[in-house]
């Protein structure tokens, strides 16, 4: 598995050496999927069940708080982010501007089907604004509750930008399946 991502990398001129100095750690495929949630937009979000489970349990507490919360984005697969990665490179992006705002294919929590990006009905998405709101308020003292966790803050030492609506189920085991974690 690392072998394919290392091709898929190197076909998108990314070198192993920025993988390695930034500490990203592969991310295994989810291949068991259930639908979460389907947006406004008729888009299915899909996670692995355990992650549906705490995300319905999460979202209907926050309802009971006052607080409306949605999934803008979920699962993705590994070929999803290459396309990603493509197309911001045929639009003139640099490489490393991308990799500031997305993972390289192999290394996003999205592959896990354990992370979503969380966002409010009716308001802007995947802006880090998102931190002024009263959602990200109660995700901040609420979210560990239900197993989630804040994976990129400001500062964060991936190098990723800050994402204030980026959250990962970690569950009972605090941390995520990662290639070297399954042998």
């Amino acid at each position: 598995m690392i072998d394919e991502y290392h091709e898929r990398l190197a076909e998108l001129g990314i070198p192993p050496e920025l993988i390695a100095a930034r500490g990203l750690r592969p991310c295994v495929e989810a291949v068991h999927l259930e639908l979460a949630e389907t947006g406004a937009d008729g888009r299915e979000h899909r996670l692995v069940p355990e992650a549906v489970a705490a995300w319905q349990r999460m979202k209907h507490a926050a309802l009971e708080a006052g607080v409306r919360l949605c999934i803008v984005s979920a699962y993705r697969s590994v070929d999803r982010q290459v396309e990603i990665i493509r197309r911001k490179l045929a639009a003139g992006q640099d490489i490393a501007d991308i990799l500031c705002v997305s993972a390289p294919p192999g290394f996003s929590e999205h592959h896990t089907g354990r992370a979503v990006d969380l966002g409010e009905p009716d308001r802007p998405v995947l802006e880090t604004c998102f931190d002024q709101t009263a959602a990200f308020d109660w995700l901040q003292q609420h979210a560990g509750e239900f197993g989630f966790v804040l994976s990129y803050p400001a500062g964060n030492p991936q190098g990723y930008q800050y994402e204030p609506w980026h959250w990962c189920y970690v569950g009972e085991q605090h941390g995520l399946l990662s290639v070297d974690q399954t042998a």
